[in-house]
């Protein structure tokens, strides 16, 4: 019995030639993929749910807003709150919370119930990013190694193909039983999660010999509530702008004043925006990435509507003419992933996207289905090229006393993003989304590419980001982050 139990122990912490646990994998990865499942899938949704309930774009377009501004305040406190008691408790609590909001989901009996149950679904997927970078950095710290690069590569290549893949599978899904099984589908994933986590995750316990797991930080209350009062302002008025709503840019002007102060003044902020101090390269990457994601979310929700609605496709075709666009940015990521310039992959990938938003204005109701696929294939490169572009970009510009807040604020931009193309689909789709509220789309996305043209080619320290050490040997071509005060 005792040899029995021996070899059980020795097969739950089994652990690769490096020494990592694999038995981590599963859950870090299946917890992962959460929130861009639930993200890309919904893009052939809007139109079936609008349907059902009744409502016009520019209210189904509050399915994309509620899940980015919980994930946009969520993930920074979680990951607060994952430094204080460590991954295991909220990992089960925020996979856990994804199965409840699943099954409000599929028994919504309105469109608002829907719009909380993505509220939720925002919260609860904010955990297991978090707790996986923890219990990466956990094990660092254990064995005394770096945690091995292909976890971090898993976790992206992952998160990335199922975002990419999302459209089609949610178009598979919603022919199989409808748009109801969108929601559903969290609940098995949920319990997946739970039961993989409950197993397999360390306990804080356990975990404080080796990362010494601190005493619960202060909360800046005051700066989550000011953030989220900032961004809920200018959403609720950009997706219904009239002069009768004057006063809500104000109050999102103000509580936007008031976060900036607090948070620089702060000793434990919310958001570290000292990390901007001193540093034009970072702030430009951090612009890049908010106009790279602005162009790629309001084509991924704006042409999947349109198709549905303007070209009258099913949702399961629609799903599937996007199928190219997943494969273009997968193959696209896997054949310049390991280059580390950056410059080529931004400039090639603004101008492939401006090439993408320009063929948008081609398009009509009578549009052959090829020429849909390829302009989805199109926009497919530059999805592959500037999201990891501006990763690597941000590693080598960020000081790195700061890195994580540095990395944690390019994924908030990367939310803001989200939020701006939400809102520029409500507005151009007020009416439904129509073949002229996509030209009209398209010319505010041809802008957006051209200034993230201008940005790329203006950005000179782009030019030394991955180029080769000097010939005598002086590291002179990487750039040296400008370390700021804390």
């Amino acid at each position: 019995m005792t040899r029995l139990s021996s070899r059980i122990r020795a097969a739950r912490h089994a652990t690769d030639p490096d020494g990592f646990r694999r038995q981590l994998i599963a859950p870090m990865i299946l917890g992962s993929i959460l929130n861009p499942i639930n993200s890309s899938m919904l893009a052939v949704a809007l139109i079936p749910i609008g349907q059902a309930f009744g409502a016009p774009p520019s209210q189904t377009a509050w399915l994309v807003s509620a899940l980015y501004l919980a994930t946009a305040v969520g993930q920074p406190v979680i990951g607060r709150l994952v430094d204080s008691y460590g991954p295991r408790l909220l990992y089960l609590t925020g996979t856990a919370l994804v199965g409840l909001a699943g099954l409000l989901g599929v028994f919504a009996p309105n469109l608002w119930v829907l719009v909380l149950s993505r509220v939720l679904l925002g919260f609860g997927t904010s955990a297991a990013y978090p707790a996986s970078m923890f219990l990466l950095r956990a094990e660092s710290d254990r064995t005394g190694l770096r945690s091995p690069s292909g976890i971090l590569a898993a976790l992206s290549v992952c998160g990335q193909v199922i975002a990419v893949i999302g459209p089609t599978l949610g178009g598979l899904l919603i022919a199989a039983g409808g748009w109801h099984l969108l929601f559903g589908i969290n609940v098995p994933l949920s319990v997946a999660c739970l039961a993989l986590g409950a197993r397999y995750l360390p306990r804080s316990a356990d975990l404080k010999e080796t990362t010494g797991v601190r005493a619960a930080q202060r909360t800046d209350v005051a700066g989550m509530a000011l953030f989220a009062l900032t961004l809920t302002a200018f959403m609720l008025f950009l997706m219904d702008p009239r002069a009768a709503s004057w006063y809500l840019p104000l109050i999102g002007l103000a509580a936007g004043l008031a976060f900036t102060l607090r948070e620089l003044r702060t000793s434990e902020p919310f958001i570290d925006l000292r990390v901007l101090r001193g540093n034009a390269p970072l702030l430009a990457t951090y612009g890049r990435q908010l106009l790279a994601y602005t162009t790629a979310y309001a084509f991924l929700y704006g042409y999947s509507q349109w198709l549905e609605e303007g070209r009258s496709l099913s949702a399961q075709s629609a799903g599937l003419v996007l199928l190219p666009m997943s494969a273009a940015a997968v193959a696209i990521t896997a054949i310049t992933g390991r280059r580390a310039a950056v410059r080529g992959k931004l400039v090639v990938g603004s101008v492939v996207q401006l090439v993408g938003c320009a063929a948008l204005l081609l398009t009509d109701g009578s549009s052959p289905l090829w020429l849909l696929a390829l302009i989805g294939a199109v926009i497919g490169i530059p999805q592959g090229l500037n999201g990891l572009a501006n990763q690597n970009t941000l590693y080598a510009q960020a000081d790195p006393a700061r890195m994580g807040s540095s990395a944690g604020l390019l994924r908030t931009f990367m939310y803001l993003g989200a939020l701006a193309a939400s809102a520029a689909n409500a507005a151009f789709f007020r009416h439904g989304a129509t073949t002229d509220g996509l030209h009209q789309l398209s010319w505010l996305l041809l802008a957006v590419a051209a200034v993230f043209l201008v940005v790329s080619v203006a950005d000179r320290s782009l030019h030394r980001i991955g180029r080769p050490p000097a010939a005598d040997g002086n590291a002179a071509d990487t750039p040296r982050p400008r370390r700021i005060g804390r």
